[in-house]
């Protein structure tokens, strides 16, 4: 079975601990987006919206890191979330985590994997 991909941007879009960059995820509602981060030298992607409600986490469009840039976090609860994994560490849904979505870098490229989602 071939692999379902989706191009999201070009690779120099998505710089270590920088603006994240959203994106449209129509395979999971017509208003639903992801986002990509690059954090440690690895692209980490999940569904934006927050495990303790259904928000998005970037109060200012691409802004999901804390103020150290170690952690994700939603800025409307202050939930903190590991970039690596989307576990929630600290706030109100702590125990929980982000949608994970599986993304790759080919070709100058970065990819979604569709059926990760």
């Amino acid at each position: 079975m071939p692999e379902r991909t989706r191009v999201i941007c070009r690779s120099e879009e998505v710089q270590e601990r920088a603006q994240g960059l959203r994106f449209q995820l129509p395979e999971l509602g017509e208003r639903t987006t992801g986002f990509v981060v690059r954090y440690n030298g690895k692209l980490q992607a999940y569904v934006n919206r927050c495990a303790h409600l259904p928000v998005e986490l970037d109060w200012n469009e691409g802004d999901f890191f804390n103020i150290t840039r170690e952690y994700l976090i939603c800025a409307t609860h202050g939930a903190h979330y590991q970039p690596e994994t989307g576990d929630c560490v600290m706030g109100p849904c702590k125990g929980s985590g982000l949608q994970k979505i599986a993304v790759l870098e080919r070709d100058g490229e970065v990819l979604i994997q569709l059926d990760s989602i």
